[in-house]
């Protein structure tokens, strides 16, 4: 369906970005970016930009930075990566995605600039921007048409490479590093942390998460070349205490500028716990240069409003359905251990799928001791790794016998939920975990909250 003439909607908007590079691949260049940031006026250089990398911890870092600059009372944009359920969630604002009128607006404002840059770059032999490239410019460009007090971007892929690393953070956050990505950033730690060490920029404040050690040496000479202040978890800053608590945990965290405690976190997990540590190191690193204790009392609120959703999200009951978006080993370890610790499961069935580019067998590995039976099924999308193929390989790590494929989302759920019940004289404890990809996460979650799986097999993932 078509909207009236001369106007636009969302849905015919994506279905002109799906025409475009999907975000799986990659050029390692900033000419095109840079000629639209260009056009539009270097939008990014209107406001203050906290800008973050990592492997994992990216989106839910990002969503407590903002939930917490909000509190101070800053007007916050937001841009994370990849969505969920609608693209529009890539771009907030004040915690909101941005409304389908502002978005179809700012579009229609680039739109004769993404024609300028894709006519330049093909007669030079060179692609059209990207999809992740057009959305990094209409971020960037609708957060200075609001206009916002700062923007928290998140890296797409890498970093000193990522389009959305035109801007120069005023503080640059470095999420823990691991293997992913091998195709585009390599398959060394050393290669990967010095792509992702290019958001640190000259002057800038970086904020280190818990890193391996060969990873924390390059990012430090990094920093020590432009001359950054640096802030380390486990030194400057750190967790120093958590304990579960209903709907979430409750946390002590030694800042910049002081000991904040009885922080309620409502995500689950201890990686969420180290997170949110990294998260106000940043938030003040930005507010003071680390100078000086925050108000507490508005660090409780502002930590007590942060929303994750597809990390660890509880969507059913009886038995337990959790959503979670881990999609490489690094991650699916996290979310493993957060299931076997956070969580009273007796038993846990798993529903996994997971794209064709991906560590499957590392994913299904870190999942295996904390999964009775899993159900492999499909993530919707022509990047899925077939389901057959992914079964052969969950066979080999957990036995014939507690592996069952279900190609179909839908079905793979209801599936795992029968399995979880099968047998079962007690039915506490029982739960399914729905992971492997956030796409797969993305669709689940439609599903089981009764809504339209529109635009499913578009969404990418990194």
């Amino acid at each position: 369906m078509t909207s009236p003439a001369g106007e636009l909607s969302v849905a015919e908007i994506e279905a002109a970005l799906l025409t475009r590079w999907p975000e799986s691949k990659l050029e390692p260049s900033l000419d095109r970016i840079r000629a639209l940031t260009d056009l539009l006026g270097d939008p990014q250089t209107a406001y203050p930009v906290i800008h973050i990398t990592g492997t994992n911890g990216k989106t839910s870092t990002a969503r407590m930075i903002e939930s917490l600059l909000r509190g101070f009372g800053l007007r916050t944009g937001l841009f994370t990566s990849p969505h969920l359920e609608t693209l529009r969630e890539r771009i907030c604002f004040d915690g909101e995605p941005i409304d389908s009128e502002r978005f179809v607006e700012t579009y229609r404002d680039v739109a004769p600039y993404l024609d300028l840059v894709d006519a330049t770059s093909e007669s030079e032999g060179g692609p059209r921007l990207s999809y992740f490239e057009v959305m990094v410019g209409l971020a960037y460009a609708a957060f200075a048409e609001a206009p916002v007090d700062v923007a928290i971007v998140e890296v797409g892929m890498g970093g000193a490479w990522d389009a959305t690393n035109v801007a120069d953070g005023q503080v640059a956050v470095v999420m823990p590093v691991a293997i992913d990505h091998v195709n585009y950033l390599g398959d060394t730690l050393a290669g990967i942390a010095g792509e992702k060490a290019g958001i640190v920029k000259a002057n800038a404040f970086a904020v280190l998460a818990q890193q391996p050690v060969e990873v924390a040496e390059i990012v430090l000479r990094r920093a020590a070349e432009v001359e950054a202040t640096v802030a380390r978890e486990g030194l400057e800053f750190g967790l120093r205490g958590r304990l579960g608590a209903v709907g979430g945990q409750v946390l002590a965290i030694q800042g910049l500028g002081g000991l904040y405690e009885e922080l309620f976190l409502p995500l689950i997990g201890e990686h969420q716990a180290h997170n949110a540590a990294c998260a106000l190191a940043a938030v003040e690193a930005f507010l003071g240069g680390g100078r000086g204790e925050l108000d507490v009392d508005v660090l409780r609120t502002g930590f007590a409003d942060v929303r994750s959703p597809g990390r660890l999200e509880v969507v059913r009951r009886s038995p337990t359905i959790v959503l979670d978006a881990a999609h490489n080993p690094h991650g699916a370890e996290a979310t493993a251990a957060a299931v076997g610790t956070d969580f009273g499961f007796t038993r846990l069935i798993g529903v996994l799928g997971v794209l064709s580019d991906k560590d499957a067998r590392g994913i299904l590995a870190a999942f295996e001791p904390v999964l009775a039976e899993v159900v492999i099924t499909t993530v919707p999308g022509p990047r899925s790794m077939d389901a057959d193929a992914l079964a052969a390989q969950a066979v080999e790590i957990f036995g014939e016998d507690r592996v069952e494929v279900v190609p179909r989302l839908d079905d793979a759920i209801e599936a795992a939920v029968a399995l979880a019940e099968d047998g079962a004289d007690d039915l506490g404890g029982l739960g399914v975990l729905v992971t492997g990809s956030v796409v797969l996460a993305g669709a689940a979650r439609q599903l089981l909250k009764g809504t339209p799986s529109q635009g499913a097999r578009s969404r990418a993932q990194p």
